[in-house]
């Protein structure tokens, strides 16, 4: 069984009581789907209400970290250092919706880099976890990322722009590539729970543009603690960020990123080509 440090330990009560209150809120939503007036506001409160019992937690136990939050921003604390990021409700739409596939995700970042991340998935009460050097985590079982080497097996994860954001183009041509190679593709709506899942062998791989840091700095963690590579699409290592991230296991992450390139290439390619005569 393994046993967690005691920093872990911090952001796993942190995440279980913020878990707690969100569980008891989406009951409430489950039945609010059916008013007039709709689950928004509702839900809107109990992200800001998670986040505060976030904060709240986390700085009681490490006063002098900063933090990086979803809803409040950036804030420094007195060790410059070290700062927590934290996104208090990844798949707002799905809770929103009443789709119990949501989580918290708290990522510590010390001297710009990712040293602890928990993935708490409360509906489940599964709680991944991991520590740079420790290995990866759910609940107290080891994980390890899958061992599929082709993609023609592989089940791929992914996300994509919505509400008319920026980028839309760029991914249904790379949708369309990875579809042609891959088993299957899956858009489940909640980054952090998809690297957890990349981590926990269950997807083979992720891919997605334009994320925040509290989307993935935890996740991406899991995956490398868990034996797996991330990276950017284009070869970068400023996962955290930049503009893409590009997660899989050792056998499969050059093969998807080569189709995800190729993608790119020929959305290029027919930008430059001449119009067709007349």
């Amino acid at each position: 069984m393994a046993t967690r440090s005691a920093l872990i330990n911090v952001m796993v009560r942190a995440a279980e009581k913020a878990g707690r209150a969100l569980v008891r809120d989406f009951g409430e939503v489950e039945q609010l789907q059916v008013s007039r007036k709709g689950p928004a506001d509702f839900v809107s409160t109990a992200d800001r209400k998670a986040e505060k019992t976030l904060r709240d937690e986390l700085q009681k136990a490490r006063p002098e970290f900063g933090f990086l939050m979803e809803e409040s921003g950036e804030s420094e604390g007195k060790d410059k250092s070290a700062r927590w990021i934290v996104d208090p409700l990844d798949g707002t739409t799905n809770f929103l919706h009443g789709l119990p596939h949501w989580a918290i995700s708290v990522a510590l970042e010390k001297n710009g880099e990712i040293v602890a991340g928990v993935v708490y998935e409360p509906v489940h009460d599964e709680m991944f976890w991991a520590e740079k050097g420790q290995g990866a985590y759910l609940n107290h079982q080891r994980l390890r990322v899958s061992e599929r080497r082709n993609l023609g097996d592989a089940l791929i994860a992914t996300g994509m722009p919505f509400k008319g954001r920026p980028g839309l183009a760029t991914f249904l041509g790379e949708a369309e590539a990875v579809m042609m190679e891959v088993a299957g593709i899956r858009r489940w709506g909640a980054a952090s729970l998809d690297l957890a899942y990349v981590a926990a062998g269950r997807f083979d791989g992720y891919w997605e543009r334009n994320l925040n840091p509290w989307d993935i700095a935890a996740g991406m963690l899991l995956v490398t603690e868990a034996g797996g590579f991330v990276g950017e699409i284009g070869g970068g290592r400023n996962v955290v960020y930049g503009n893409s991230i590009l997660a899989a296991n050792s056998h499969l992450h050059l093969p998807l990123a080569t189709v995800l390139r190729g993608a790119e290439r020929k959305k290029a390619a027919a930008k430059q080509a001449p119009p067709a005569s007349a």
